[in-house]
């Protein structure tokens, strides 16, 4: 065949061969097979955390693949426990936040987006077992317990909250990854001693439970599996301030009327909580979410008294005065009808703690008379509640060693003297 002839000839079989053509050589036979194309499709594939170039320094349309290549470089685990792979552990955070400045890019398109990488990048850093509770902790340490690998992980969190908020993450497509088994392993976290990796996981379980429908009753139902365990499994939990600060949004949600479901999460979660001995790290959110019930539905209050009073302490002094003040709280939002129906056993309860010898009981317990809206209520009671602690008030104004409880005993005691004289007498 000449050089002038065409590019492909045919065979005897009548197939189309190629030829050199543009050389002048002779088609003899198959030809060699063809250059495969040049392409960047594999130009991050051997990428180390070392040498990977930022996400910020490639081109449009470079920044998917290398997206995928960082996350994948990030999954790393360094321990930073030693001081070696300082150079690896600098290189990784770097790239952490070159992630969370991708998807905070309005260039950054997650709808189709990589959920399954994205996921097991996080998964691989935050989930973890923990470290040992210290049940001696020493009172006199200035800083709190941190985790030493926060460099990473505050970064990871940090992708991983932009990622939940983020509108391109669909929940029925997102669903399947950020999964029943992902918010367990989630919760599971919310024991870690580092107080600011409770503070994240709080603002990024409340979005998920705002965002996936699907999953808010899932969350509801193992967030009371964590407050049982802490009750009659370990009487120890770090993170159930946190979990009550979402509940107290959660309840505050709750349509009128209560679901049997909403009033048995107050009976067998938030009530038996009070028995841990921790519960000066979480009384106040805990009061929250019990008084959130009941200014929900006023017929909660009875329901909220008698559990109070089931599981009251009959030795811890300081828990005494922390309940004593939740009553008064509780109290102020109780209505007449079912302040009626507790009057027996509340008075009685208070009339044990007016004997108390601990000068903080009692004087607490006498510091509820002081309140306008609860005094009303003891007024128009008066019958059914001064004999039940009549006896209690005139030994304290008598003889009590604390001058403060006398004092207020005796202001009580002369309050239904000069107003009830029939009555007291």
């Amino acid at each position: 065949t000449s050089a002038s002839a065409p590019n492909h000839a045919r065979t005897g079989s009548g197939q189309v061969q190629s030829g050199s053509g543009s050389d002048g050589a002779s088609a003899k036979g198959a030809s060699a097979p063809a250059p495969a194309p040049v392409t960047t499709a594999h130009k991050f594939d051997n990428l180390t955390l070392l040498n990977a170039p930022a996400l910020r320094d490639v081109s449009p349309s470079d920044k998917p693949k290398l997206f995928l290549a960082h996350l994948k470089l990030c999954q790393e685990i360094f321990d930073f426990s030693k001081t070696t792979k300082l150079k690896e552990k600098e290189a990784k955070r770097l790239l952490l936040l070159g992630l969370v400045e991708h998807v905070n890019s309005p260039s950054c398109r997650l709808r189709d987006g990589p959920f399954a990488e994205i996921v097991a990048m996080i998964s691989a850093n935050i989930f973890r077992s923990l470290s040992p509770t210290n049940e001696f902790p020493n009172d006199d340490e200035d800083e709190p317990p941190v985790e030493l690998a926060w460099p990473h992980l505050q970064i990871v969190y940090e992708f991983l909250l932009r990622f939940v908020v983020s509108n391109d993450v669909e929940p029925k497509v997102a669903k399947r990854y950020v999964s029943q088994t992902f918010i367990l392993q989630l919760l599971s976290l919310f024991n870690s001693e580092d107080v600011r990796e409770r503070e994240y996981l709080k603002t990024i379980l409340h979005r998920i439970y705002g965002k996936f429908m699907s999953l808010r009753s899932f969350i509801r139902r193992s967030i009371t599996n964590v407050f049982l365990g802490a009750v009659y499994q370990d009487d120890k939990h770090n993170g159930i301030a946190e979990l009550l600060e979402i509940l107290g949004s959660i309840i505050n949600g709750f349509a009128l009327p209560l679901k049997s479901e909403h009033k048995k999460f107050l009976n067998n979660a938030l009530i038996p909580l009070h028995k841990i001995h921790t519960i000066n790290n979480f009384h106040g959110q805990l009061e929250y979410c019990v008084s959130q019930y009941i200014e929900k539905d006023a017929k909660m209050a009875e329901t909220v008294i008698l559990g109070l009073l089931r599981i009251w302490p009959e030795i811890n002094s300081t828990k005494q005065v922390l309940f004593l003040h939740e009553l008064e709280e509780v109290l102020e939002l109780t209505q007449l009808a079912e302040f009626r129906a507790v009057v027996n056993p509340l008075f009685q309860r208070i009339a044990k703690c007016l004997r108390s010898q601990h000068f903080q009981v009692a004087e607490r317990a006498l510091v509820i008379w002081n309140n306008e809206y609860v005094f009303t209520l003891i007024s128009q009671n008066r019958a059914q509640i001064l004999p039940l602690v009549f006896d209690a008030l005139r030994a304290n104004a008598e003889e009590h060693w604390n001058g403060t409880v006398q004092g207020l005993s005796q202001n009580v005691l002369k309050f239904f003297q000069d107003n009830y004289k029939m009555l007291y007498e």
